[in-house]
């Protein structure tokens, strides 16, 4: 694991997510898991090194955040927004029946979903005191209703989840672009700018990779709209995707999945704004 600030650590090494963990005299702070059981398990044992697991919490509802949570013996916390979504969730997955561009498409049929959905669940923050250490969870929507960030303000890092993705195009199926926009505004406020920001697919990031994610997001909703207007299938906003995905530099191998999930996510948005008439 890679040691960001003093009892803060990243660990990298799993596909998906960049995981965090808070160190306290009291035991450990989890942000996020790995989404496969065997990955969470061996993550659990290089963990017996700096004390004992005493929470987990999940930044939002995506698949490769939560499914590895079932196999976690502690409690969950996230957002009430992803306790109930979770809790509509059938009790098993296949990531291949309706792939949407994450790394957990590939997985076999998994049981025991319903041992993921969190036990402790918040509306705007929650306080917990851990050992000698503070740790704010607060709601920052926009990648989904239910987003939050983790910030341990004594050593100035915030985990920000998905507010920001880097090398990937998000996941946009779930999105409130505007409140999206609005939790952008908070990571540039004078009272975060000496902070570490760490997003979950990129790790550490820097104040100018805000505006470069703003100005992608901006680029959405009037498209949205225009096809809205003139009552265009889901097909066709999935069709933006070609040009939104010029926005980044992505590898050959990584680019067919990428796709799907600027695809899948562009309609499943469409979808919510512009409902089909029956």
């Amino acid at each position: 694991m890679r040691r960001i600030a003093p009892g803060v650590y990243l660990e990298t090494k799993y596909p998906g997510l960049q995981i965090g963990v808070i160190v306290t005299d009291g035991g450990l702070f989890l942000i996020d898991c790995p989404a496969r059981a065997e990955d969470g398990r061996d993550w659990l044992a290089t963990l017996v090194d700096y004390g004992k697991p005493r929470y987990l919490a999940l930044l939002d509802s995506h698949p490769d955040r939560v499914l590895g949570a079932r196999i976690f013996d502690f409690p969950r916390v996230a957002h009430d927004w992803t306790l109930q979504t979770m809790n509509n969730w059938s009790d098993s997955f296949k990531g291949s029946a309706r792939p949407i561009g994450a790394e957990v498409d590939s997985l076999k049929r998994i049981t025991g979903v319903k041992k993921a959905v969190p036990e402790l669940a918040f509306s705007e923050q929650m306080l917990i005191h851990l050992g000698e250490r503070q740790i704010d969870l607060w709601h920052r929507p926009g990648p989904t209703q239910g987003s939050i960030w983790v910030e341990l303000s004594e050593a100035k890092v915030v985990f920000i989840g998905d507010t920001v993705t880097l090398a990937e195009p998000p996941f946009l199926g779930d999105a409130d672009i505007e409140s999206w926009l609005a939790t952008l505004d908070d990571l540039r406020t004078p009272r975060l700018r000496p902070y570490k920001l760490v997003s979950s697919r990129d790790g550490l990031i820097k104040n100018e990779h805000i505006n470069e994610m703003a100005r992608f997001l901006r680029k959405i909703p009037w498209r949205l709209e225009r096809l809205g207007e003139k009552g265009s299938p889901p097909e066709d906003a999935g069709a933006l995707a070609l040009q939104l995905i010029k926005d980044y530099k992505i590898p050959k191998a990584r680019r067919e999945q990428a796709l799907l999930r600027l695809q899948v996510g562009l309609m499943r948005l469409y979808n919510d704004l512009y409902p089909t008439e029956t």
